[in-house]
């Protein structure tokens, strides 16, 4: 029994020692000798394989005798191959060459972080953008990234805002294709100038902190850095369209020509958005396009141009409400909240005029109007030409309005292998604005009082929320008396003068800029 135990133990041990096989070695760029950390690196055939680490090293253990084919790929380098015998523990160093399809700027033109930069950030695919986003604004895409807060606000198309770290927009750095966005005036980032960009972008890079981004933009929160990438695309066209509620429809046609003889690509994109908004008369009439091209005059010199855009017109929910117009059971019982806020009637407007009669939709930026009143909804200085309300039924105290063209050539320049010059020439430009009031507006309490009424009324002593009355406010205005009743007091005024307007603001504004990094 001895005798069998010992032969026995002999025959198992080599089966186990055979197995203890080992394959491994680095994975590289092929021009540089740089790490490529993340590459993966497998045994063709088999289920075995490991991801190459942070210096770029790989381990494969536990592989069987025999002879196999080692295959190392990482986007944007070509798959590269190596066959060995195992027989024993063997090193397989393997070197990837820069792909054909490799000409995006997308590491220089927005400063990005890299594997061993001290920040933090969070990169997201395209891919995750079109599983995620939809028809959203971009920031909505990162309200799963760490101290990141994003939020539609409102909810009309291109309101949305993004906080990082605690710090607003002003204090976040957003940048597309390596051209700051943020207002020259107030640091704002108006994300309805950029609706469609989604469509055409290729990746997002969310820096969190003070960042790698050496421009004399406000990063103190961070920096978003927007890439679109034309020569990435595969040849070819495709037309997608997108249908939801609030009568909501967008459609989208992108062509890509691929890469042209190792020297040049195109891509253009055209979206197409309309709706009438899930909250009460926030509505979209979008339009967005897209052009991107690139060209390799050599091995050290590449151009690439870019056009982006998109013309908006959207109505706004922009006034904040107490929470108990949403949910008075849920306001009394927190702790903080003064019942007195809510004495008598506490609703939204019943479905009636237009309202929807869902508190959660309520939005006090509107309100119905006469439909044989045929007043414009704002003069267009620029032009010099009236537009037309949205709808007759009813007016948009808050619309919103701009096209801000973005039009930048940039070129890299590789002087040597560690010194390489990139430099960006854009122009943006555009005008647009929004609407408001001026003046002593007609306003009324959710039971429909408003300050013109007999007493002493004001229409915040009644019930809330107030809703504007533009009939009322028309008629006032338009007519030949020179006497009015407003909040218990009688007030003059010329014959048909106005007490009240909807006025519009303008902004028009052009941007020269030259970026250069060396």
């Amino acid at each position: 029994m001895r005798k069998f135990s010992q032969v026995l133990l002999f025959v198992i041990l080599p089966t186990f020692v055979f197995a203890q096989n080992t394959v491994s070695g680095t994975v590289s760029d092929a021009s540089t000798g740089d790490a490529l950390p993340g590459a993966n690196v497998v045994l063709e055939g088999t289920s075995m394989g490991a991801a190459a680490s942070s210096d770029g090293t790989y381990s494969i253990s536990n592989v069987p005798a025999g002879s196999y084919t080692v295959t190392a790929s990482v986007i944007g380098y070509a798959n590269t191959s190596k066959t060995v015998n195992v027989s024993g523990d063997v090193t397989v160093n393997l070197a990837l060459s820069v792909s054909a399809l490799e000409l995006s700027a997308l590491e220089v033109l927005a400063s990005r972080a890299g594997e061993r930069t001290p920040v933090a950030y969070t990169n997201i695919s395209k891919a995750e953008m079109e599983a995620r986003l939809g028809s959203q604004d971009i920031p909505m895409i990162l309200n799963t990234t760490p101290s990141v807060y994003a939020t539609q606000q409102g909810g009309g198309a291109g309101d949305a805002r993004i906080n990082v770290r605690g710090f607003n927009q002003r204090n976040v750095a957003v940048m597309i294709n390596g051209v700051p966005q943020n207002d020259m005036e107030n640091g704002w980032v108006y994300w309805s100038n950029w609706d469609g960009v989604g469509d055409a972008t290729s990746s997002i890079q969310m820096q969190r902190g003070l960042s790698a981004v050496n421009l004399a933009t406000p990063s103190i929160g961070g920096t978003m850095n927007i890439i679109t990438d034309p020569t990435a695309m595969k040849k070819g066209g495709k037309f997608k369209q997108e249908l939801g509620a609030g009568s909501f429809l967008k459609s989208s046609f992108n062509y890509n020509t691929g890469l042209i003889g190792d020297k040049m690509a195109f891509s253009a994109t055209v979206v197409r958005k309309t709706g009438e908004g899930i909250i009460d008369k926030t509505w979209t009439d979008a339009w967005s396009y897209y052009f991107g091209a690139s060209y390799a005059v050599n091995d050290k010199n590449r151009f690439e141009l870019y056009a982006i855009g998109a013309p908006q017109r959207h109505g706004q929910n922009l006034y904040k409400q107490n929470m108990g117009v949403y949910d008075p059971d849920f306001a009394k019982k927190q702790k903080d909240y003064d019942p007195a806020a809510m004495t008598g009637e506490f609703h939204a407007p019943e479905k009636i005029d237009g309202y929807s009669g869902d508190a959660r939709l309520f939005n006090q930026n509107w309100a119905p109007v006469n439909s044989s009143y045929k007043g414009k909804q704002y003069w267009y200085m620029y032009g010099a030409k009236t537009v037309e309300r949205h709808d007759p039924n009813y007016l948009n105290e808050r619309e919103n309005y701009f096209h801000k063209p973005l039009v930048n050539l940039n070129h890299f320049f590789t002087i040597n292998d560690k010194m390489r010059l990139s430099s960006i020439a854009y122009w943006s430009g555009g005008s647009g604005g929004g609407t408001g009031t001026y003046g002593s507006i007609v306003t009324r309490d959710s039971n429909g009082k408003s300050d013109t009424a007999t007493g002493k009324h004001k229409f915040y002593y009644g019930p809330s929320p107030w809703t504007r009355d533009w009939n009322e406010q028309i008629a006032i205005n338009s007519s030949s008396l020179t006497t009015y009743h407003w909040q218990g007091s009688t007030k003059s005024k010329k014959a048909g003068e106005s007490i009240g307007i909807l006025r519009n603001s303008i902004n028009r504004q052009g941007t020269l800029g030259l970026i250069s990094k060396l």
